[in-house]
């Protein structure tokens, strides 16, 4: 009963979340400076039209909260709205595009994780761990996704996958390497390796079980983390995918494509939220 119950609280939670950051996301746009602007209005023979049109938004224009209501009816109708900028249904632009993403995100996340655990067990499984090991993450960590992204594109070295893996693994390393150390130095581990066990059995029985729950949570950092670096490295990199498409709602103030890209990523950060509450459950138990 109490799994049950706990699975429900955090549903319960997980919804909340999503509208509290799509109701964000409304205010943001809807107090934005420029909001009930257009490009058209440089243009002498566009501009009359453009005003009319943005007269007639503006008299239709509603408070934050009844704006997000009626964004989140056209989603449970099956709509998901229509784009301000391209004038057609949200579906069609999300469609397509987060298929995109979704391999843009495989693809690094197994790679990276690939880089950074086998990393982590070279550099920890060593009796005295050099500081060698450390440099080329911690100089990864220090430089900015955006700059990373712009330096490959400029060098013609590396894509949208070379980025996001690199990023990855130098902040999975960090993490990697010191749980596995930790695990490596415990009493029952050293004692085992005193009687010569051999190091890939005492990896598989001993070192990899205990650290478990916490290769969980770091699961729900990696994938938020590929999140975060996901616009910079579409937008630079001209991807079609869903952060490129959210990059360009939120420069032309497309409330329903933005409000979109915004719920899916939302719910992907509470879904990765649940490997981390499904390690805990398990530690627990």
């Amino acid at each position: 009963m109490r799994p049950l119950l706990a699975s429900v609280r955090w549903f319960v939670r997980a919804c909340f979340v999503v509208v509290l950051v799509m109701l964000g996301t409304t205010v943001l746009v809807r107090s934005a400076p420029g909001y009930l602007s257009d490009a058209r209005e440089m243009d002498q023979h566009y501009a009359h039209a453009a005003r009319d049109e943005l007269a007639v938004v503006a008299a239709q224009s509603r408070s934050p909260l009844a704006m997000l209501r009626q964004e989140l009816s056209s989603w449970f109708k099956g709509e998901g709205g229509e784009s301000r900028q391209y004038g057609i249904p949200v579906i069609e632009l999300i469609g397509p595009r987060l298929s995109v993403t979704g391999k843009l995100l495989c693809e690094s996340l197994g790679l990276s994780w690939l880089g950074a655990i086998g990393a982590a067990l070279l550099s920890s499984s060593v009796r005295r761990p050099r500081f060698l090991w450390q440099i080329p993450s911690t100089l990864l960590l220090a430089i900015p996704t955006a700059a990373m992204a712009t330096l490959c594109l400029m060098m013609g070295f590396g894509g949208p996958v070379a980025v996001m893996v690199l990023c990855l693994a130098a902040r999975d390393f960090k993490f990697l390497h010191a749980i596995l150390r930790k695990s490596w130095l415990e009493p029952y581990v050293l004692h085992a390796r005193g009687q010569g066990i051999s190091t890939a059995r005492i990896l598989l029985t001993h070192v990899l079980p205990a650290t478990g729950p916490q290769l969980g949570a770091l699961a729900s950092l990696s994938i938020v983390t590929a999140l975060s670096a996901l616009v910079p490295v579409e937008v630079i990199f001209n991807v079609p995918g869903l952060g490129q498409l959210a990059w360009n709602a939120a420069l032309n103030r497309d409330l329903p494509v933005l409000l979109a890209a915004t719920m899916i990523m939302a719910a992907a950060v509470v879904l990765a939220g649940a490997t981390k509450f499904e390690s805990e459950h398990w530690r627990r138990a």
